[in-house]
């Protein structure tokens, strides 16, 4: 992430010192109320959302004047007067939700027309400091979930609604603790994802993220791809704490980009890996970018159970990776290097390993003690600050950590901002039954196939997700279409987990792949044709949410049997290798149109149900790797002789 501009002016000096402030404020909520007592809670959201709207303003103007001095413009005088009225009107606005709050559990009381302002005011401030922070793809999300509850009555078909008085609509979006803005999901991000946001930002700043990068790279020094496949493995453990494509791509991003063009791969092609590898940091376990444990909290499974049953498909994913790496080396002709002195693991490095291993062994360790997520979060950032001191560069430079604290927190206020905009959805779809009805649409358009009523289901959520971060994007999803998943007969893990793997491959998917447009920069590649290179690498992303749809045993958790769960791991394996080497149309040597052909065909039917298909497929699959291997074997002594 780009470092904002440092504030000019008495506004804007005075706007930044109450947003370090709100910051400090929100991580220390966050930690009192993991580990050491619960807040009341609608003071909990009220003091939240007041918090993140101050830091959210302030995070919003400092980008305003970075692009203003980029562009060489001054910054227009009635910026700090509109920043200004957003904070008097959204703190009005929330002051209002906890009035209504207070007064209903102490009388019976009904929200008034006279509530209904402060509560649109509340809507109108959000959704702008959405627009601001988060972009138009989630401000238009949820602007019109307004305009549908307002004017939907008037829509035809299935939109029809019965209509919603403007008192109807502020009590639906604005004070409700099931739903609305202070809903639900509101309150699974301030106790539990919000301590794990700031963990991850300590990991990064006390300098766990480096120390995996030299640890990666040591890892992969023998292998044909080098940088390439460290990126992979760094990005793969960098990016489940991160919770952001675009912050793992920055984090690791600037240092493995120019390393892997440095080995001789195209400048698109280490953009495209650096952007498929990062966006899969998001599905690896234990921390899952923070999605893992919203999803714990929606579905009603424990944590851990959530951790196992990613486990498989998240290697799956990154096999695929080091698969598409290796076969490009070898069709670039690209061979082994030694490993460089500045790449070597130092006695500094064995001792911040801790700083890494310390923690996430917290994490786990307390999970299976029984203790809540929140609390596992608690602990680990209690054990993280006290192991910092180990780093020399910690105690050469303390405030680090203080830096690393106040960013977690604000990364924390700015994903609050996107989940008011979520929180107007999810009203909106629970008032209307919008969610149910397109259920129903989903349902008469897949007719008996399940394979079919999946790829719609795939389609509707790469569409829904296309340019949000991971947590929004999984929320939309789930919200639309997990309903008309569920009515397939699959289990509910088993429909979360499908739409979390497409918003995470909505990262990648053209024209809108952000994964692809932050990393082209780093490598000096054409953003489009990065995308075009990201999704064909992040190919498999795209087939491994149906294969756990089939075979719900690789989720382990559900429905696991030994000998069935080790054959479809086979089969999976085979298959992500036929498939790669197909989309690359090399494997030890260039492949001829047919074998490609053939090799996409074994590639999918490996993957059926009934042992009829997959057999044949399968043996299909081991005689073009024979033939290939025959053909490269038959070339050597050729070469040999032509010496």
């Amino acid at each position: 992430m780009t470092e904002p501009t440092p504030p000019s002016g008495v506004t804007a000096k005075a706007l930044s010192a109450a947003s370090i402030l709100s910051c400090a404020l929100l991580g220390i909520i966050a930690l009192y109320s993991s580990g050491l007592g619960l807040l009341d809670p609608k003071l909990h959201r009220a003091g939240g959302f007041a918090l993140a709207l101050i830091a959210g303003v302030a995070v919003s103007a400092a980008m305003r004047q970075r692009l203003a001095e980029e562009a060489g413009r001054t910054v227009n005088l009635l910026h700090p007067l509109s920043d200004t009225v957003l904070i008097l009107a959204g703190l009005w606005s929330i002051w209002s939700f906890h009035f209504v709050q207070t007064e209903m559990e102490t009388a019976l009381y009904d929200v008034t027309n006279s509530d209904a302002w402060p509560a649109l005011a509340g809507l109108a401030v959000f959704l702008e400091l959405t627009r601001r922070l988060w972009g138009w793809g989630l401000f238009s999300v949820g602007a019109l979930a307004v305009v549908y509850l307002l004017f939907g009555q008037d829509l035809p078909g299935i939109m029809e609604h019965s209509g919603f008085s403007l008192k109807e609509v502020a009590e639906a979006l604005w004070y409700n603790t099931n739903k609305g803005v202070f809903g639900s999901i509101t309150n699974i991000v301030l106790s539990t994802v919000f301590i794990f946001i700031i963990f991850g930002a300590l990991l990064e700043g006390t300098g766990a993220g480096d120390t995996l990068l030299k640890f990666a790279f040591l890892a992969t020094r023998r292998t044909r791809g080098g940088p390439a496949h460290a990126a992979i493995l760094a990005s793969s453990l960098f990016g489940t704490m991160s919770g952001s494509t675009v912050a793992n791509i920055v984090g690791t991003g600037t240092f493995t980009i120019p390393m892997i063009k440095k080995r001789g791969f195209s400048p698109t092609f280490a953009a495209g890996i650096e952007a498929t590898a990062s966006s899969g940091g998001q599905i690896m376990p234990p921390i899952m970018g923070a999605a893992a444990l919203v999803m714990a909290d929606l579905t009603g499974v424990g944590y851990l159970n959530i951790i196992v049953a990613a486990l498989f498909p998240a290697l799956f994913y990154y096999f695929s990776l080091f698969a598409a790496v290796t076969v490009e080396s070898r069709r670039q002709g690209i061979e082994v290097q030694a490993l460089t002195i500045d790449d070597r693991i130092t006695r500094v490095d064995l001792i911040n390993s801790v700083l890494f291993l310390g923690p996430i062994a917290t994490v786990i360790g307390s999970l299976l003690l029984g203790l809540s997520t929140s609390a596992a979060g608690f602990y680990a950032v209690i054990v993280l600050l006290v192991l910092s001191v180990i780093n020399p560069e910690v105690r050469n430079n303390p405030m680090r950590v203080w830096r690393s604290f106040i960013n977690g927190s604000k990364s924390g206020a700015t994903l609050l901002i996107a989940i008011a905009a979520i929180g107007i959805l999810v009203g909106s779809l629970d008032t209307t039954g919008l969610g149910l009805k397109l259920a129903n649409v989903i349902a008469s358009v897949r007719g008996d196939s399940l394979f079919s009523a999946l790829a719609v289901a795939m389609v509707g959520a790469l569409i829904l997700g296309m340019g949000m971060p991971t947590l929004p994007a999984y929320l939309i999803i789930i919200l639309v279409m997990g309903p008309a998943i569920q009515a397939l007969g699959i289990s509910m893990l088993t429909a979360h987990m499908f739409v979390f793997y497409y918003g995470v491959a909505s990262s990648l998917t053209p024209p809108v792949a952000i994964a692809a447009y932050a990393a082209a920069p780093i490598a000096g590649s054409n953003p489009l044709m990065t995308a075009f290179m990201s999704f064909r690498l992040g190919m498999a992303k795209f087939i491994i949410p149906f294969i756990f749809a089939f075979y719900p045993t690789i989720l382990i958790v559900e429905e696991f049997h030994l000998l069935p769960f080790l054959w479809i791991l086979a089969r999976t394996l085979f298959c992500i290798w036929l498939f790669s080497s197909a989309l690359s149309a090399f494997d030890r040597g260039r492949l001829t149109w047919a074998e490609v052909v053939l090799r996409f065909l074994a590639a999918f039917i490996l993957l059926a149900l009934d042992p009829l298909y997959h057999l044949p497929a399968l043996a299909l699959g081991v005689v073009l790797i024979l033939w290939d291997w025959r053909r490269g074997q038959a070339k050597g002594p050729e070469l040999e002789g032509s010496k």
